[in-house]
């Protein structure tokens, strides 16, 4: 096999890697910003929830920057401006994935980024003009950011080796949570020491910085490389040879029939039920039941994401070392990581509703729960490349059109359903969580497939026997 220090395919993974941490960052930055930017008064009538456990957050207060502009937008108003993100998000995928295949993704991914930065740049300027021009500004970044995953995946269908697949796709992908450990911390310091508008230019401008180098240093294909070895572009392109698609319009029919794709559908679904859930209300849960301030302490709240990224990078390293070494075939490997991946997470979860008041084994737990999920990437996350490389990219944006909707529809049900912030009340958006996991990861077991399928591969219309 080629090295990998320096090679041109493992410069890609990492310059993908910074680009969706800066996109995760200047996604979940305001979530962090939105609690400085309401007036204290607006956001909460004054808790009136029955005192389950006792405070403990004995936090002295320092005198912080108050100098940014206060909105007086209620809980519903702030809930549409998280939200606005998903609306724009989910009508991109599809297209995203099919203009990835015609034009190439480097420069779908580039710009996508591109927009998203930009458009954080105007966010304060937004706010200011009006709740509606927030939304839209979000919208607007939605938009920009649903090209970015699909884009990716087709581009690694030129330029990972099917035994490196593993390997490259959770070095690039990592950068996602590695961008949620660093950027909700840090947001908050910036919100704290600066003013939170801060927040938004100094990730607008590093998310333009970035486009630079990537508009640069990357090549839609290893045949386009500047730099490439030639060793490395024999390599690459020997290794994909009979995997590959030649013919130009997309089989949508048979594509939408295949099992093994809805299989991928309904995992991905599934798992984002659980992930976006607890993105947007672990703070809650923790403030509500546990009396413990997660927006004091960044740390605590990041710290499930940072066990989720180093999981990611490891098992990735792991699923082609047991395909390559151990001869384990390749559907073997992405059932038994999505099992571990869905549902370890999905016992954990269940636990942490009923530790009742320790809140360091609810952190702990909710971690572990985490953390686990991580083996998914390696998993169902990317299935789409081994059944049809090719496509991989429109495949990616019909499962995450699918996947988004969770990400709208999970915490406006959680939040319904925990009207009075009781116990038991979580304890349901945790076992309701939990049993779509376990759904999804059964569904995935039995259908899913590790086989380039026929419809994927050039000349299928020709010869059916």
């Amino acid at each position: 096999s080629v090295p990998a220090f320096c090679s041109a395919r493992y410069n890609l993974a990492l310059l993908a890697f910074f680009g969706f941490f800066l996109l995760y960052a200047l996604r979940v930055n305001l979530s962090v910003a939105l609690v400085d930017m309401v007036e204290p008064n607006t956001s909460l009538a004054k808790n009136t929830t029955p005192n389950v456990c006792p405070e403990h957050s004995s936090t002295i207060n320092v005198p912080r920057n108050t100098t940014g502009k206060k909105y007086s937008w209620d809980a519903d108003t702030q809930g549409w401006i998280l939200g606005s993100f998903f609306y724009g998000y989910i009508i991109t995928q599809i297209p995203g994935g099919y203009f990835a295949s015609k034009i190439g993704g480097k420069l779908l991914l580039g710009f996508g980024i591109f927009g998203t930065s930009a458009f954080t740049l105007l966010t304060p300027l937004a706010a200011d003009l009006g709740v509606g021009y927030l939304i839209a500004v979000r919208a607007l970044e939605g938009l920009g950011e649903g090209v970015t995953f699909p884009a990716m995946h087709s581009m690694w269908s030129a330029w990972a080796p099917p035994l490196e697949r593993s390997k490259l796709l959770s070095i690039s992908y990592a950068g996602a949570q590695l961008g949620t450990v660093v950027s909700l911390p840090l947001s908050g310091l910036i919100c704290y020491y600066m003013n939170w508008v801060y927040v938004f230019y100094i990730f607008g401008a590093l998310g333009v910085l970035w486009f630079f180098f990537w508009m640069w240093l990357v090549s839609d294909t290893p045949e386009t490389h500047r730099n490439i070895s030639h060793t490395e572009r024999e390599y690459i392109l020997s290794s994909l040879k009979d995997q590959l698609s030649t013919q130009k319009s997309v089989p949508w029919r048979p594509m939408l029939e295949s099992l093994p794709l809805w299989a991928i559908v309904v995992a991905h679904f599934s798992y984002n039920w659980t992930f976006y859930t607890l993105l947007t209300l672990l703070p809650t849960y923790m403030k509500e039941i546990l009396r413990f301030d997660a927006q004091e302490n960044g740390f605590l709240s990041a710290l499930p994401y940072f066990g989720c990224w180093l999981c990611i990078i490891l098992s990735g390293q792991i699923a082609d070392y047991l395909r390559e070494k151990q001869n384990l075939s390749t559907v073997c490997v992405r059932k038994s990581f999505t099992l571990i991946g869905m549902i370890g997470p999905a016992v954990f979860l269940v636990a942490a509703g009923f530790i009742g008041c320790n809140y360091e084994l609810a952190v702990a737990f909710v971690t572990i729960s985490t953390t686990l999920g991580g083996f998914c990437t390696s998993g169902y996350s990317i299935n789409h490349l081994d059944i049809a490389p090719s496509y991989a990219g429109i495949l990616l944006g019909i499962t995450n059109s699918f996947a988004t909707i969770p990400g709208m529809v999970g915490p406006v049900i959680a939040k319904n359903l925990t009207h009075n912030n009781t116990v038991g009340e979580w304890q349901t958006v945790f076992y309701i969580a939990a049993s779509i996991n376990l759904f999804g990861a059964i569904f995935f077991a039995l259908f899913a497939s590790g086989e380039v399928q026929d419809w994927a591969i050039s000349g299928y219309h020709l010869h059916r026997n």
